[in-house]
């Protein structure tokens, strides 16, 4: 084979079917052969904002890898690996000297920066691989990638006791896997969503209680329940975020993986008084991607996905931005 075809992006949703020379991997990268690829809401940053030209969207990547460069040593061809948002770190910059590889200075954005999934081939740094476990297809693992490693990264590193109060909000494409993170990990989880509609499905996915945000307070609610170790605010809306804070435990985290385009208020006495803090959490590393695709593959937690075949991408894309999609979209190459 010599060449590959891919969707480029050329303007605002403008998808064009292409086919391209095949390309070697450089020193340092592989080349992966793309068997499943999600469609993300942080695709719009290349489809609708920070594209350069004719690029390859796509970050929640699952294949095999096809071809290694000159200097990979831990990689062979034939293994099943996942890529996702963050393309791996330098190895080199201060962030990286210091051990923090998720702030790396010099770390290529896949789908933005360089190349993404929406091909049949895609080119990686293999310090961006994560290995997929046995028992975990592709169109299951590609969501984890992005999703799935944004919502368990918090939680598996709160540092919380088993039984801890957790509130999940936002049942949707992050919260719906958090719920199920949260339980696995032993914890007592809230639910947290506007309307009773997802009432039901997140006591399916493990929730033990749920809150309906426009009938109570959700802050009073979690203060009546003991107060909540953690909140992992999901849904992009600061001002759904703002009424979260009071509900926290003493020493509780807020934490914002939902990126909103409004503020998040917060009263200065909500956090002296408990000593409770606000912060942010960033996707993860591709060794924590690895430990997050394991810990799915063992404890059951997969994300509920609609298939499109790969050649619908233009199709796939619309129906993520709709939002009406339960809760993943997945471009699938092998149907």
């Amino acid at each position: 084979m010599t060449t590959y075809r891919a969707f480029e992006v050329t303007g605002p949703r403008q998808f064009g079917l292409v086919e391209r020379p095949l390309p070697e991997p450089g020193p340092g990268q592989v080349r992966v052969r793309v068997q499943a690829c999600g469609i993300c809401h942080t695709d719009v940053l290349a489809v609708e904002r920070e594209r350069r030209d004719a690029i390859v969207s796509g970050h929640e990547i699952a294949g095999v890898i096809d071809a290694v460069g000159a200097g990979v040593r831990a990689w062979r061809a034939g293994e099943r690996v996942g890529v996702g948002f963050l393309g791996g770190h330098c190895g080199e910059c201060d962030p990286c000297r210091r051990g923090d590889f998720v702030n790396c200075a010099d770390q290529p954005r896949i789908g933005i920066d360089v190349d993404g999934g929406y091909a049949e081939y895609v080119l990686v740094r293999a310090s961006g691989l994560a290995r997929l476990p046995d028992g975990l297809s592709a169109v299951d693992a590609a969501p984890l990638m992005c999703a799935g490693i944004t919502a368990y990264r918090p939680l598996e590193q709160g540092g919380l006791r088993p039984g801890s109060l957790v509130a999940i909000q936002g049942i949707g494409g992050l919260g719906h896997l958090g719920v199920q993170y949260a339980k696995a990990l032993g914890y007592r989880v809230v639910a947290i969503a506007r309307g009773t509609e997802k009432a039901e499905l997140a006591q399916e996915l493990g929730a033990d209680d749920y809150l309906d945000s426009s009938a109570v307070d959700p802050g009073e609610a979690l203060r009546e329940r003991g107060g909540a170790a953690l909140i992992l605010a999901t849904a992009a809306s600061g001002t759904s975020m703002s009424p979260l804070v009071p509900g926290l435990a003493p020493r509780g985290q807020l934490v914002v993986v939902g990126a909103a385009p409004d503020p998040i208020s917060v009263r200065t006495a909500d956090l002296i008084n408990g000593t409770v803090s606000v912060a942010g959490s960033k996707t993860g590393t591709a060794i924590e991607k690895e430990d997050c695709l394991a810990f799915s593959a063992a404890r059951g937690v997969r994300p509920m996905v609609e298939t499109v075949p790969w050649t619908q991408v233009p199709e796939a894309y619309e129906r993520m931005l709709s939002g009406k999609a339960r809760f993943r979209v997945v471009l699938d190459f092998t149907s």
